[in-house]
């Protein structure tokens, strides 16, 4: 069996490793492609090295545009890729735009699609994400949901109608969390006290000035409590020099370029709460049993602010700061299995195997 893998975000990365893991074991020969969505050594190439993973087969280089004119790139390059390897499935991971232009390539040459984590709904259909993975899911033969709730989203969409197979499998971030969270590493700054760690690059924070102030704001007045430390999206940093909205006299605000999945392993492991606008970081909080404060309107992972673990925020600064002394003072159980056992690879494999 000859599988593509198709990957470009660096969420995508993490969740490619245990599938391709489970693959060789197999003996299953697996051709990885990369979009080049995300790009540079922070962003892209420091995976690679870290994670062991092997160099691509084939890397598109294409990132830097804007959505229409990106997937429609990836969707002509993915096509020659397919054409050439003539897989037997491809593989795509997540809701990016590497993820629907794999998948509409992938469906153009009548070739079988694994979802990996299919099923999630935010219900915001603003949010290019969502527009992605409903497509994605319509159009795959394979349906691996990450949680019940995934799921249940695909059944009250009626996709038992459809001619394809659901499962939940669990979620593949588990599996990369217990593959590595014995190697992670310190990252190139000290880190001495208690501290939030915080992410933002979603573009309906980013590409909003007024919610990106008002972030901002939020930050500035935590700050004044407790130290954060902020890896910067590069998209993001762009945006908030643009705007001039970081006091730089904050010396508690640390904002740092994008750190590799070993060293973020390590922040999550030390932090006190995660701030984030992130899907995955949402969940690896949980994993490492810290609460999370979710920077955005909505979240597709219901099931963590349905047990009390992720509080929603929006952008409103009084209710960041509310939802703030709420997660300080609540005691959480941590002690319950929302995305199986870490065994989501090998649930995957097998079923393909079938």
């Amino acid at each position: 069996m000859k599988i593509v893998s198709i990957v470009g975000a660096r969420p995508q990365f993490i969740k490619s490793v245990p599938v391709s893991r489970e693959l060789v074991k197999n003996q299953i020969t697996e051709v990885l492609v990369h979009t080049g969505q995300h790009f540079g050594q922070n962003m892209s190439d420091i995976f690679f090295n870290q994670m062991n993973i092997s160099a691509p087969s084939y890397n598109l280089n294409i990132n830097s545009l804007s959505h229409g004119a990106m997937t429609g790139q990836m969707l002509t390059e993915i096509e020659k890729v397919l054409s050439l390897e003539k897989p037997d499935l491809v593989i795509v991971f997540g809701d990016t735009n590497s993820t629907i232009a794999g998948a509409l390539a992938a469906a153009k040459m009548n070739i079988k699609i694994v979802h990996i984590e299919a099923g999630l709904r935010s219900f915001n259909m603003r949010m290019p994400e969502e527009i992605n993975r409903i497509l994605t899911d319509r159009i795959s033969s394979y349906l691996f949901c990450p949680t019940d709730t995934a799921v249940k989203n695909l059944h009250n969409e009626g996709f038992q109608q459809f001619n394809c197979s659901i499962l939940n499998t669990g979620d593949v971030m588990y599996d990369s969390v217990l593959i590595f969270s014995g190697y992670e590493k310190k990252p190139p700054f000290s880190i001495n006290e208690d501290f939030i760690l915080c992410t933002l690059h979603r573009q309906e924070n980013t590409d909003d000035p007024e919610k990106l102030k008002s972030l901002f704001d939020a930050l500035h007045i935590l700050a004044e409590r407790i130290k954060i430390i902020l890896p910067l999206h590069p998209r993001t940093r762009k945006k908030i020099n643009q705007l001039g909205i970081f006091n730089k006299s904050s010396s508690n605000i640390q904002l740092r370029d994008p750190v590799g999945y070993l060293e973020m392993l390590y922040l999550l492991k030390r932090c006190s709460i995660v701030m984030t606008d992130s899907g995955g970081l949402q969940k690896e909080a949980y994993f490492f049993k810290k609460p999370c404060l979710t920077l955005r309107e909505e979240t597709e992972w219901l099931e963590l602010v349905e047990n009390g673990f992720n509080f929603v925020c929006g952008s409103d600064p009084e209710i960041i700061m509310s939802n703030y002394d709420k997660a300080r003072k609540t005691s959480f159980n941590f002690n319950i299995e929302l995305y199986g056992s870490g065994q989501a690879s090998r649930l995957i494999v097998s079923e393909l195997l079938k």
